[in-house]
């Protein structure tokens, strides 16, 4: 079963070889490491995808890897999009092989992209236009400026955020349970959208 692990380290090297040991001691086998974010304070948050040998649970692999000096992790749970991190470039050059359908594409990309559960491009108009399997029925339209965080419904487990696909449509990305969505993943959600509408434009 795989899982997908967000963990703060330090910047420094050695510190992922550390990491890794705890993980494989544990009884962890890392499928694909992404560095998300590198930060001011010498730290780094990296997504780890593992998977587990059979009878170990995620709990001694997040015990084992607390226990490496500087590291924590953030979050972890079930990653059920298989034994690969999809890439922002892979995500430009699926956009670009159907042009037209690029700002749809796009609403399926950006789940797999930034391991998420669902997302949904929402129109002024006609509301929800275009939505994975998980995304709410009910999103409205938002009159937004670039890519901002969303307050949740009263009781959601969700975290979200939304990205302007100009002037008329959003798209509107949920995570169920978090993590939360850092400041490097707006920007990169953004720059998609962006690159989405540019892609489709005639």
């Amino acid at each position: 079963m795989s899982f997908l692990m967000r963990v703060e380290l330090p910047d420094v090297p050695g510190s992922l070889g550390r990491l890794a040991t705890a993980i494989g001691e544990a009884g962890g086998d890392i499928e694909a490491i992404e560095i998300v974010e590198k930060r001011f304070d010498g730290t780094a948050l990296d997504d780890v995808l593992l998977d587990m040998e059979p009878g170990v649970m995620p709990d001694s692999v997040v015990s084992a890897c607390n226990a490496v000096e500087g590291v924590r992790v953030v979050w972890v749970s079930r990653y059920a999009a298989g034994g690969n991190l999809f890439l922002d470039l892979e995500a430009v050059e699926d956009l670009t092989a159907e042009p037209a359908a690029a700002m749809d594409r796009l609403v399926h990309l950006l789940p797999v992209t930034f391991r998420a559960d669902w997302a949904a491009r929402v129109n002024r108009v006609d509301g929800i236009v275009t939505h994975t399997e998980a995304a709410p029925s009910d999103l409205p339209f938002l009159d937004i400026v670039g890519t901002e965080r969303l307050e949740p419904e009263e009781g959601s487990p969700d975290v979200v955020i939304a990205a302007r696909l100009g002037g008329n449509d959003i798209v509107v990305v949920g995570r169920r349970g978090g993590p939360a969505f850092l400041d490097s993943e707006l920007a990169r959600v953004g720059h998609l959208a962006g690159l989405a509408v540019s892609i489709a434009r005639p």
